[in-house]
């Protein structure tokens, strides 16, 4: 069976996603969520699946203590969805090439530091694109600049609002993903 670690900060309705497509499928599981938000929707997400989740500190992402907790899970895919911490190099580079993210914009514009959620919907808005859409990418030590593994666009041209295109970005987030994921785990 191959094991996928799910990492999210907020709502988590990506890794509901990822829980929901992998639910009852023999060949793969998601083993667990891990969040730095005590507070964080993904939790009650989570639990829904039955589905262990831990709740770290920065500092013991940054000190060690996570790459410990993943290590016990011995995922076969590390998954960011919706995580907004900076990914440690320690766990990248005990599992090279197992850690991706998604991105809310067609990299390798609107990445970047600072640049996620609405952000990247106002900044997409703001330079007049006509498409936005969502990145796939392998995770390295700079914020979204892993090699792209998947990307899909949707037109925006007739949004007026940040939160318009993000209604539409997240409906691409939620129909791709879980299948990407999934694609990347039968390599």
């Amino acid at each position: 069976m191959k094991k996928i670690v799910l990492f999210a900060s907020g709502g988590g309705s990506n890794a509901e996603q990822i829980m929901q497509y992998f639910d009852g499928k023999e060949a793969y599981s998601v083993v667990g969520v891990l969040t730095n938000n005590k507070n964080a929707g993904v939790i009650e997400r989570a639990e829904k699946f039955d589905i262990p989740v831990q709740v770290f500190t920065r500092e013991e992402l940054n000190e060690g203590k996570v790459l410990q907790i993943v290590n016990e899970f011995a995922p076969d895919l590390i998954v960011l969805a919706g995580f907004l911490l900076k990914f440690p190099s320690d766990i990248i580079a005990a599992y090279p090439g197992k850690v991706i993210n998604i991105h809310p914009a067609l990299l390798p514009k609107y990445g970047g530091k600072g640049m996620y959620g609405i952000n990247v919907h106002r900044a997409v808005l703001e330079n007049k694109e006509k498409e936005s859409g969502i990145t796939i990418h392998y995770v390295n030590d700079n914020y979204d600049e892993g090699n792209i593994i998947y990307q899909h666009t949707v037109v925006i041209e007739h949004c007026t609002t940040p939160e318009e295109v993000a209604l539409k970005v997240l409906a691409l987030e939620h129909e791709h993903f879980p299948r990407v994921i999934e694609e990347i785990l039968n390599k």
